[in-house]
C-alpha cells in the first residue's frame, strides 16, 4: 500500500491555504535565508546543488527553468553548465527582491531572470525548456502532482529533471543524530537568527510527511516523467530526484 503524505503547513491555525501560508513564510524569513540555509547545512548545500547540475551535463541544457527558486543559489550554479537563460520562478516576493539585488551584484543578471511564478500554474509554452530544477521546494508546493505535472508540461521531450529534497536517514549511526538535530537544533537555531516561530518548526514538520524515495520515483514516473531515480546525498540527510520527459 502507498504511503500518502500528509498536508502540513506553517501556521495550521491560519484559515489561509497552504500555498499562501508557504509564500508568507518565506517573505518573513527572506531577510536571514542564505545566511540560515549555509549554517544550518554547514554549507553542504552547495555541494548537493552542484551534484544536482552536474546530473543535467549530458544533455548541456541551452535553456533552464528553476522551480522554487527562492533567492537563486540553483539557479547561480546552474551557469556552470554554460546555458544561454536561466528562468527562475518562485510564490514568494521578499525571496525573489532579495535573489534579483543577489544576481544583480554578481553581474549575472544577462543571463539569470527571475520572476514571480506559481509551480502550478506556470506561465511558459509546453516543451520551453531543456532542463526544469526545483531545490527543496516540491515539499512546500499546495498540489505536489500537479506542480510535478506542470514542470513536465514545459520540459522538451527527452529533457532532464533535477529535484534536491531532505530525507531521512537510514543509517543507524547517523539516523539518531539527524533526528535530534533536525527536530531540536535546526529549530532552535532558526528561531533566534530569523526571529520567526513557525517557520524551523514547519520545515522537519514537512520533511517528515514528505512522501520520499522510491515512493517519491513512483509520484515522478506517473507524472509525466520516465527513468525516474532516487539518489541518496551525504547520508541521506538529501536525496537528488532525476528524470526525463517521457
Amino acid at each position: 500500500m502507498e504511503k500518502t503524505s500528509k498536508t502540513v503547513t506553517p501556521l495550521p491555525e491560519s484559515q489561509a491555504g497552504k500555498k499562501q501560508q508557504v509564500a508568507e513564510m518565506f517573505d518573513r524569513i527572506s531577510e536571514r535565508y542564505d545566511l540560515l540555509n549555509h549554517l544550518l547545512s554547514l554549507n553542504i548545500d552547495k555541494k548537493w546543488r552542484k551534484k544536482a547540475i552536474q546530473s543535467l551535463t549530458p544533455i548541456q541544457p541551452k535553456v533552464i527553468l528553476d522551480v522554487a527558486t527562492g533567492t537563486g543559489d540553483l539557479a547561480i550554479t546552474a551557469l556552470n553548465l554554460n546555458p544561454e537563460s536561466i528562468i527562475g520562478v518562485d510564490i514568494s516576493k521578499g525571496m525573489l527582491e532579495k535573489g534579483k539585488i543577489k544576481i544583480k551584484e554578481k553581474g549575472l543578471d544577462q543571463k539569470i531572470e527571475l520572476q514571480y511564478g506559481d509551480s502550478e500554474q506556470l506561465p511558459f509554452e509546453a516543451s520551453f525548456f531543456d532542463a526544469v530544477t526545483c531545490a527543496y521546494g516540491v515539499r512546500n508546493f499546495a498540489n505536489l502532482e500537479k506542480g510535478l505535472s506542470e514542470m513536465s508540461r514545459v520540459l522538451r521531450p527527452g529533457g532532464r529533471l533535477a529535484i534536491l529534497e531532505f530525507s531521512k536517514p537510514k543509517n543507524f549511526l547517523v539516523k539518531p543524530l539527524f533526528k535530534f538535530y533536525f527536530k531540536f537544533i535546526l529549530p532552535t537555531i532558526g528561531k533566534l537568527i530569523s526571529k520567526d516561530n513557525g517557520a524551523y518548526t514547519y520545515l522537519p514538520e514537512s520533511v517528515e510527511a514528505f512522501p520520499e524515495g522510491k515512493e517519491f520515483v513512483k509520484i515522478l514516473n506517473r507524472n509525466g516523467f520516465s527513468l525516474a531515480k532516487a539518489n541518496p546525498l551525504s547520508f541521506g540527510i538529501t536525496t537528488l530526484y532525476t528524470a526525463e520527459k517521457k
